[in-house]
């Protein structure tokens, strides 16, 4: 099933999480096919950001308030109408996730309730894609990768409660909008889990590439925790276009294609943190290099994902390579502190993502 720009052309979109760094990259996209986005999100969590610089909001309904925050859900819900919803909204970082454990799971797993409960009151949804990670699983730090029928788990606040986000959509899909009973809602629901994405526009704290490129760009040595845990890297673009494939399958053939999915990286892109860094440093002139030390914080050592299931029946697959990912997350970096319209930069990356998909 080929992704098709013109099957999103006028179709009414509900974007949470717009104001993020994924969701930022996808309104650009949706747009550039001439979808009609509405976005609903918290103000931008960094300064500076992906939605400021690129001017995200420009040209779409954008609503700026909490999913927490059910009468505002269902008001917008009313409002938008939306045909798909594509629920991105959380709380990403598994730091964050230690932090502040009850903001937490209010975001991740109220957030979604909030979301899937307004989405069955008003009705008229065709396709939903609820996402999720690749840390839902139960992660016996093995080398194989996970398949989507694996056990669902999650060591540490962030990941447990996106693991919980899983079972409320499983339980609505079941409860709500069974297969049996598909005539009579007319919703496909879906989850989807991708890896550890990287791309221009991500100021986050405690993520590596952010991490690493602030420090570089200060001139300090940059500081790695598990230097030797293994991650499914891959661009944020990679992933995105799955879920818009998965939500035009959802839309165009119901619930044959609902349930959980992986949208993860080649097995050649697995790699530890320590050689991303070194990577990058081979293209940063003059790096200045890096120290460890070792968090008490616990967090996964090895995590791999199989996504055959989207390969095969979606006819999914990612297109660039780490290495490409590396350059073009750093070009977008650069441009930015050159001072380019990075409105226009990061849609010559979006363009040059879909010539080669």
């Amino acid at each position: 099933m080929a992704l098709n720009p013109e099957f999103w052309r006028g179709k009414r979109i509900l974007l949470t999480g717009h104001s993020g760094f994924k969701g930022g990259w996808l309104t650009l996209w949706l747009q550039s096919w001439g979808a009609q986005v509405s976005g609903f999100a918290l103000a931008p969590a960094t300064s500076p950001s992906l939605f400021d610089l690129a001017r995200v909001g420009k040209g779409i309904d954008s609503h700026i308030g909490d999913l927490c925050d059910l009468s505002a859900v269902q008001r917008v819900m009313a409002e938008v109408r939306p045909e798909i919803v594509l629920h991105l909204a959380a709380q990403p970082l598994v730091r964050e996730g230690y932090r502040d454990p009850i903001g937490t799971y209010a975001s991740n797993v109220m957030g979604t309730l909030h979301v899937l409960e307004t989405i069955r009151q008003v009705g008229g949804v065709r396709a939903c894609v609820v996402v999720t990670t690749d840390k839902v699983y139960a992660n016996q730090e093995w080398q194989w990768p996970y398949r989507e029928n694996e056990a669902l788990g999650g060591h540490d606040p962030y990941s447990s409660s996106k693991a919980c986000c899983e079972l409320v959509a499983q339980s609505f899909a079941a409860s709500y909008f069974p297969a049996t009973r598909y005539a009579e809602h007319g919703l496909a629901l879906a989850t989807a889990r991708a890896g550890n994405v990287l791309g221009g526009g991500d100021f986050a704290a405690d993520r590596l590439v952010p991490d690493v490129l602030a420090a570089w760009s200060r001139g300090e040595p940059v500081t790695l925790r598990y230097p030797q845990a293994v991650r499914p890297w891959q661009h944020a673009l990679e992933p995105l276009a799955g879920y818009l494939q998965l939500a035009q399958g959802l839309y165009e053939q119901g619930t044959a294609v609902a349930g959980a999915w992986n949208f993860g990286p080649a097995d050649t892109d697995m790699c530890s943190v320590g050689e991303v860094v070194e990577r990058l440093a081979a293209r940063w002139p003059q790096a200045p290099g890096l120290q460890i030390e070792p968090s008490e914080l616990h967090e996964a050592g090895l995590l791999r994902l199989d996504s055959s299931r989207a390969r095969q029946l979606l006819g999914w697959r990612p297109c660039w390579s780490l290495d490409q990912c590396l350059q073009q997350t750093l070009d977008w970096h650069l441009a930015w502190q050159r001072g380019e319209d990075m409105r226009a930069v990061t849609q010559a990356q979006l363009a040059a993502y879909w010539s080669r998909a």
